[in-house]
């Protein structure tokens, strides 16, 4: 008896990772390639079409490839499997993704917004796995989000639920790119720790970050944890100002579990629990007791695991 499989993929705007999934989240075969940036979008379609042919060919002869889900840092418009905007890959506005994979590969394509996959991914066998409501918070060069409520992502009418970055936390702040100003994601992201550290160096003298040459969040992560007060600030108000966003959205949503992933979740024990004094503080109290802030499990499979996840939920 053939055993299904499913082809899960996460785009991004650098690379294209795909992996072959078995129904229990098992990983079967990875490949990856280099986002192609072409203002025709049947180059990035072929390379897709091209590491499926090798996940295909890869897998044992009694597996059967029966579907496909795709993880786009994007806004999808989930039903119709069509890319509506994608900040970093513009060439790819309107595109009917899943109409044009499912003609090239041949079976059933599911669309997702890489956060609310990796959020699907969590739920499915990572931090969240079990509960029917949760936020999924990624730290990297933005914030991203996605959520869960009684089981059902959260996409909202225009695909944009789950923008958690775009909570305001200091509405005379820094500009965002989104066009609005204060957003957390320009105080907890990794970008957002280099510019602090930056602006805050000149009340430091003595830091260690001033010896260290170029600065990276690698960096003022290390410079932390060895007690140097500069790197200690700039992740207590990363932590404080991602606290006030929490404590909106543990009003506003009421979830059993918030998970934290991302490159940037790595200064954990730097913001942790400057995170959760503000969430105390600011958050309804049992809401706020019941939610427990907890580490991603799945790291970069996340996305590739909730991608996989919607496409057997396609098929059943």
């Amino acid at each position: 008896m053939n055993k299904g499989v499913v082809l899960a993929a996460d785009l991004g705007g650098t690379n294209l990772r795909m992996a072959a999934v078995d129904s229990d989240g098992g990983l079967l075969y990875r490949a990856s390639t280099a986002t192609p940036r072409s203002f025709d979008h049947g180059e990035l379609l072929n390379s897709i079409e091209i590491l499926s042919r090798e996940c295909n060919e890869a897998i044992p002869g009694d597996h059967t490839i029966e579907a496909f889900g795709i993880a786009a840092a994007a806004v999808i418009d989930f039903d119709k499997g069509r890319i509506r905007n994608a900040p970093n890959m513009p060439e790819l506005n309107g595109l009917d993704l899943s109409a044009e994979l499912t003609e090239k590969i041949g079976v059933p394509v599911t669309v997702e917004n890489d956060a609310t996959a990796a959020a699907i991914g969590e739920n499915w066998l990572g931090a969240s796995r079990g509960v029917a409501s949760s936020i999924f918070v990624t730290l990297g060069t933005g914030v991203g989000g996605g959520i869960i409520l009684n089981g059902i992502p959260l996409r909202g009418v225009d695909g944009t639920a789950g923008e958690i970055g775009h909570i305001c936390v200091e509405p005379a702040g820094v500009a965002c790119g989104c066009g609005s100003t204060g957003c957390v994601e320009q105080y907890s992201s990794a970008t957002a720790i280099m510019r602090m550290a930056n602006e805050l160096q000149k009340h430091y003298p003595d830091s260690l970050l001033k010896q260290n040459g170029e600065l990276t969040p690698l960096n003022v992560f290390d410079a932390g944890m060895n007690g140097d007060e500069l790197a200690v600030e700039v992740f207590r108000r990363m932590g404080s100002y991602l606290g006030i966003a929490l404590a909106d959205l543990v009003n506003v949503l009421n979830p059993e579990v918030i998970v934290i992933g991302g490159g940037a979740a790595a200064g954990w024990e730097l913001f942790i629990e400057h995170l959760r004094a503000e969430v105390s503080k600011r958050a309804f109290k049992q809401p706020a007791e019941r939610a427990k802030i907890i580490r991603a499990q799945l790291g970069n499979d996340a996305g590739i695991l909730g991608a996989a996840r919607l496409a057997f939920i396609k098929l059943a």
